[in-house]
């Protein structure tokens, strides 16, 4: 079966961009958007960077240094983190299920 692609219409620093998303994404790429979008506007109030171009570059430079510090050992892996969450969530949740039937 296909995968059916929807667009999403969002605003990133006051401009609409559409953007293919699964609806299983939607939420992923809401979080992204918003992400990037504070991004920009932080570099803007900070006054050192001008144009909208400029300012998606150094948000893009500064995004890929952040991943790859994190990559390299330098920072956390998010992924292994969420996985031991869920692991957590997990446990806390069975051994909820089992005190919920002695009541």
């Amino acid at each position: 079966m296909a995968t059916v692609h929807k667009t999403l219409e969002v605003n990133i620093f006051g401009r609409s961009y559409r953007v293919a998303c699964e609806d299983s994404e939607r939420e992923a790429l809401l979080q992204a958007v918003a992400f990037v979008d504070g991004k920009m506007n932080e570099v803007r109030k900070s006054g050192k960077v001008s144009g909208t171009e400029r300012i998606a570059v150094m948000v893009a430079l500064n995004v890929a240094h952040e991943l790859l510090a994190t990559k390299m050992g330098g920072g956390y892996d998010v992924g292994h983190l969420k996985r031991r969450i869920a692991a957590i969530e997990s446990k806390v949740e069975a051994a909820l299920a089992s005190q919920e039937k002695l009541f």
